[in-house]
């Protein structure tokens, strides 16, 4: 179709091929106006044309949503949410609901993000979140990592006890329809990056834990994203040795010629 990649539904997201990357800004609490939320989402859209891969999506906060999905809609560039409820419609004061988000175009869902789990959302609410987001046909991008890293590897066992908390409760249907976001707490908005070794060891271990989970092909077929400090001058090397399916931007997707230098860094 014209337009949008035809705007992948998440039925499309699952045809969308795994080999060409997915990368998404997550602009968390920024900007502060209106007008250069439309600013900053027409130049990413300006920036990656049509024929360009990979997939791109950027996570406005939830007031902006609106305004950047009228920026975005005749692009190629994807709408995604920084957070949602749990709860569909009603009485939850201050919430957005799956369905809101899935109105105004919305197709990814950003869950458990390190700074939302810091402000107490716990793995049963990231859990519930994802049961909603795919309740609601979009899809959920879950974020998992260690707060440090120590010389023995016990940070290993916290990765496995976030991806185990909302992968035992998904069958492998629902499995195959999420996205994981590594990120190591330590690394975001410090400008310390994970090396492009760790972030493949990374790779093959939570392979692993999903395996064990629920079976290889399920394993394969879960797109990994790298998330932390994620700049032009690193991405190339992060993605080919690093060999995730691609990344989540914070800080550097605020800036749409760095954002944009990124996505192309990964071709």
């Amino acid at each position: 179709g014209a337009g949008r990649l035809s705007s992948p539904t998440m039925l499309q997201f699952l045809h969308m091929k795994k080999t060409i990357p997915l990368i998404v800004g997550n602009w968390k609490c920024n900007p502060m106006k209106i007008a250069d939320a439309q600013a900053l989402a027409a130049a990413v859209a300006k920036g990656h044309k049509k024929s360009a891969t990979p997939y791109v999506a950027i996570a406005p906060t939830a007031l902006h949503t609106s305004v950047v999905a009228n920026k975005i809609a005749k692009s190629t560039v994807m709408l995604a949410a920084q957070n949602v409820s749990p709860y569909t419609v009603g009485a939850h004061t201050g919430e957005q609901s799956v369905n809101q988000f899935k109105d105004i175009g919305a197709e990814f869902v950003i869950i458990g993000h390190s700074e939302r789990r810091a402000d107490g959302v716990t793995d049963a609410d990231v859990l519930a979140k994802v049961q909603a987001v795919l309740a609601g046909k979009l899809t959920p991008i879950v974020c998992i990592g260690e707060e440090k890293r120590d010389r023995n590897g016990n940070f290993f066992k916290d990765i496995e006890k976030q991806i185990r908390s909302f992968a035992k409760g998904l069958s492998l249907t629902q499995m195959k329809k999420v996205v994981i976001a590594y990120e190591p707490i330590w690394a975001i908005g410090t400008g310390k990056t994970a090396t492009a070794d760790d972030v493949k060891e990374m790779q093959i271990f939570i392979q692993k834990v999903l395996t064990k989970l629920h079976d290889r092909s399920i394993a394969q077929s879960v797109r990994l994203l790298y998330g932390g400090s994620v700049k032009p001058h690193n991405a190339a090397e992060l993605h080919q040795v690093g060999d995730m399916n691609g990344f989540l931007v914070g800080g550097a997707s605020l800036k749409p010629a760095d954002f944009i230098a990124i996505t192309k860094a990964v071709l």
